[in-house]
């Protein structure tokens, strides 16, 4: 076992691929100890607000994470210790009380639209990506995403786009470009850059 285990973060707006791109670099390693760990499950609980107060939560703003927790499971894991991963409940909006036990790995794919964010996480990362696709993609992507899987309608998608994930990128996820090791234009179509990403993993991986 390694002393200690590889955190990969991988960033990035909402549409961007990002997701893709942790999935791809996931599989090219069937055989290893690798895990994912989503921001997205670490939401502030919102159980002490009313259901209309919650309603207004600005998911795209750093202050809806819970940045500390994150921090301390991550350290847990790299001291290969168990989590107990929050869920959040979207219907509710707010932390679930279930919770789901992770074991530690030996490499951790941290994704999350603001990971990178926050000096002390990133402290924590070994490589981070930064996913960076145009906007015009990444609404399309919005669009058909929430219309499909969410039931949103078009007009509700579009405006909230433009009144608050638009904007959030441009202040908070945009300027973390600039602490990425690798930027990967197009997310998970770029095969070259995964391949690439996954010779990184894999010289970590073989490194005594």
């Amino acid at each position: 076992m390694k002393s200690k285990p590889i955190i990969i973060g991988v960033t990035g707006g909402s549409g961007s691929g990002k997701t893709s791109v942790s999935r791809a670099i996931y599989n090219h390693f069937p055989d290893h100890s690798i895990m994912m760990l989503e921001q997205d499950s670490y939401y502030k609980d919102q159980s002490n607000l009313s259901f209309e107060e919650r309603l207004k939560t600005n998911y795209d703003h750093p202050f809806a994470f819970d940045t500390d927790l994150l921090i301390e499971h991550v350290k847990q894991l790299l001291n290969f210790e168990a989590i107990e991963k929050p869920v959040y409940d979207y219907v509710a909006h707010t932390r679930s009380t279930a919770v789901i036990v992770q074991e530690p790995k030996e490499v951790i794919i941290l994704e999350g639209i603001l990971i990178l964010e926050d000096e002390r996480l990133r402290d924590l990362m070994d490589i981070k990506i930064y996913v960076d696709t145009d906007d015009d993609i990444r609404i399309i992507r919005r669009i058909k995403r929430d219309m499909e899987e969410r039931g949103r309608t078009l007009d509700s998608v579009i405006e909230q786009y433009l009144t608050v994930v638009k904007p959030m990128y441009h202040q908070f996820i945009e300027p973390t470009k600039r602490y990425a090791d690798i930027i990967v234009p197009e997310g998970g179509e770029n095969h070259v850059a995964i391949d690439l990403l996954a010779t990184k993993v894999s010289s970590f991986l073989n490194h005594e």
